[in-house]
């Protein structure tokens, strides 16, 4: 009698234990950010890293549940969008910045695709064949790439999650690179895609709506 009572407590401590571990953490992992720090801020915001760091250095990448983020200072403003272009992958966060009609824009490395950081927006240069005399003026595409609303909290600097209801193009490219790290990043911004960046204009007859070739 003595023997199926101690079997039972047995049993009965083996299962709340198995409640503890089953009811345990489950947020461990979700963010590996490019110091290999994992901390959620306030209401679920992520952290990048500090308000400082990122001014200092202009740019920082992290990743958020697998997908690459990157983080811009410029000219006393913080953004944040994904770090693969929509068009074919491109690693962003190795862009130049530039100045279109007012407009802060990243220059993805691959093939000088334009995209503003305030609203993710592709821009192009094209023409109205319509107009009496047509001079090339940038047009918007639309927005596609998404972008992630930044928070500064304490000196620290957060996005939050992405809304992944609403689908951008650029979704595509991050779940195709999901995981792959920075070192695929490297190897193909090194290369020969890497070295299709002639910046072509479009031709006089060539309608605004086309999109530049590769």
């Amino acid at each position: 009698m003595l023997d199926l009572i101690i079997l039972s407590l047995h049993f009965f401590i083996c299962f709340l234990l198995s409640i503890v571990i089953w009811r345990g953490p489950k947020d461990v992992g979700l963010l590996s950010s490019s110091t290999g720090a994992v901390e959620m801020g306030p209401d679920g915001l992520i952290l990048i890293g500090k308000e400082d760091d990122i001014k200092k250095s202009g740019r920082v990448t992290a990743k958020v549940d697998g997908r690459e983020v990157v983080v811009f200072y410029h000219e006393g403003k913080f953004h944040a969008l994904d770090s693969r272009c929509y068009h074919e992958g491109g690693p962003l966060c190795l862009g130049e910045i530039e100045d279109i009609d007012g407009q802060a824009c990243i220059v993805c490395p691959w093939h000088k695709y334009r995209i503003t950081l305030e609203t993710g927006e592709g821009l192009y240069e094209g023409i109205n064949p319509l107009e009496p005399s047509p001079m090339p003026k940038w047009q918007s595409k639309g927005v596609k790439q998404r972008i992630h609303k930044i928070t500064i909290d304490n000196g620290n600097v957060y996005v939050s999650p992405p809304n992944l209801s609403v689908r951008f193009d650029s979704d595509y490219f991050v779940e195709k690179y999901k995981n792959s790290g920075d070192l695929a990043m490297e190897k193909q911004s090194n290369s020969p895609a890497a070295e299709q960046v002639v910046d072509r204009k479009q031709d006089p007859g060539e309608s605004p709506s086309e999109e530049p070739l590769s």
